[in-house]
């Protein structure tokens, strides 16, 4: 079997071990009803994921950013891992499973509505490893993305980040299980949706949320609220109000991951606190103006002129 591919100019930046997918995009201009039948305008073939698009993002933005959980040895798997190579995401710790199954999805895109409605099979076995990769290799980085997607090995590697002081940003959404506390508590950088904060601590209000989720040794709480923005916390002041940016949305597939994977590569080059949060909504904006999750995100050169063409939210 033929080794995946590694980086070629250093060690990576931003790694991520979790959830893949591949993701069948079927554009039609409204859900249909019951025992309707509908024609299709388009479909495309992508590979998805909340942080397969993620370090998709981060890598189009300029850090280096390698995938390192189990992946199969089925078409699916062999799809996500030529899209990684075709990104220079490096895979040379990708871990190989015989019965491995990554996420399969059908996105159902309403183009008059700008919604989208998403069917999947959840797979087998896939995200993060129990035993690997190697402790060293994830301290060698700046940032550890982590989600849900294989709780003993996400857990196992969040501690060994910490440890280090490698960046954990959390990608997080629901999760029963003892390991699953562990993890959002292991996340310094934690950025969720405003339904994660709603179950978690019981309020609808996104700024409270954020200050409820806050802890002495988190770095930030970042709570997303889509076309409302998101809501900000560091431990200092009051949470303070990022404007979403104003465009032409096309398709919201993926615009939370790209915002945590833009957020990732601010952090991974060292930028403030309100600049990475400012480009991650700016990445996720410009995403939302184009068709597909991964196939929307920004390259750097793109998402600058953006920001230049538009100095305030």
């Amino acid at each position: 079997m033929k080794r995946p591919r590694s980086a070629a100019n250093g060690s990576p930046e931003v790694i991520g071990l979790g959830c893949v997918a591949v993701d069948e995009l079927l554009f039609v201009p409204r859900y249909p009803g019951r025992d309707a039948r509908q024609p299709l305008r388009r479909h495309q073939r992508q590979c998805g994921g909340l942080t397969a698009t993620a370090l998709v993002a981060a890598a189009r933005l300029g850090v280096r950013a390698a995938y390192a959980g189990r992946l199969g040895e089925g078409d699916d798997s062999a799809f996500v891992l030529k899209t990684f190579e075709r990104e220079g995401v490096d895979t040379s710790r990708v871990v190989r499973r015989r019965g491995v199954r990554v996420v399969h999805a059908f996105v159902v895109v309403e183009e008059e509505t700008q919604t989208r409605t998403i069917l999947y099979d959840l797979g087998e076995g896939s995200g993060a490893d129990p035993r690997l990769p190697e402790r060293g290799w994830i301290q060698s980085a700046k940032v550890l993305l982590v989600d849900r997607w294989g709780l003993r090995g996400m857990v196992r590697a969040a501690r060994a980040a910490r440890e280090a002081g490698v960046a954990v940003v959390g990608d997080l959404e629901n999760g029963d299980d003892p390991l699953f506390d562990e993890l959002v508590a292991l996340a310094d950088h934690l950025v969720v949706p405003e339904a994660f904060v709603r179950r978690r601590v019981g309020t609808d209000d996104p700024a409270e949320g954020a200050r409820r989720l806050w802890r002495e040794d988190r770095a930030v709480v970042i709570v997303t609220c889509g076309r409302e923005g998101c809501w900000v916390y560091d431990g200092a002041g009051a949470p303070w109000h990022q404007p979403a940016f104003s465009v032409k949305v096309v398709d919201t597939t993926g615009c939370g991951d790209v915002f945590h994977g833009a957020y990732a590569a601010a952090l991974a080059r060292g930028l403030p606190l309100r600049e990475r949060v400012r480009e991650a909504a700016a990445a996720a904006a410009l995403k939302a103006t184009r068709l597909g999750g991964q196939a929307g995100i920004p390259t750097r050169r793109e998402l600058a002129r953006f920001l230049r063409e538009r100095p305030a939210a």
